[in-house]
């Protein structure tokens, strides 16, 4: 089995902020809280902090994802979903939630507000066509396949 990457973690010293875990041993993302208070009004979003800066090896990549517990109960989740974080960033992870529901939502310093899924980076070479090969789709787009 390869080795593990390492993943360097540092904590800013606020309220809320945490050590992102993993809620189960077979969970495929690291639970990630908010270290401010927020509150989001109905169809409104905003940019909550964590406290929370990585460094990793490149070839990785983080990803934001929503929680599908605040999507079910509350219609909240991650508004660029998935948010990415490269591998030189070292700033602030923080999280752009949007309330997709009918009443305010409070965001509490501590509070569960996404995941944070590690993946690997796939490096390609680009490179400029005049023309494309021909494939059976061509070129059906959005709702070419139908529902069934």
């Amino acid at each position: 089995m390869p080795e593990q990457p390492v993943v360097q973690i540092q904590i800013d010293n606020q309220p809320g902020a945490a050590m992102p875990v993993m809620a189960t041993p077979g969970s495929a993302g690291y639970d990630l809280c908010a270290c401010a208070h927020a509150v989001l009004a109905p169809g409104k979003h905003a940019m909550v902090p964590t406290g929370l800066r990585i460094s990793m090896p490149a070839g990785l990549e983080a990803q934001i994802r929503p929680r599908s517990g605040l999507a079910a109960k509350h219609a909240v989740t991650v508004l660029n979903s998935p948010g990415t974080i490269d591998s030189d960033y070292r700033g602030e992870v923080c999280v752009i939630l949007i309330n997709h529901g009918d009443k305010d939502f409070v965001v509490e310093p501590g509070m569960r507000i996404a995941q944070m899924v590690f993946s690997r980076v796939t490096e390609v070479c680009l490179q400029s066509a005049q023309k494309l090969d021909v494939s059976d789709r061509g070129e059906g787009g959005f709702g070419s396949t139908g529902i069934r």
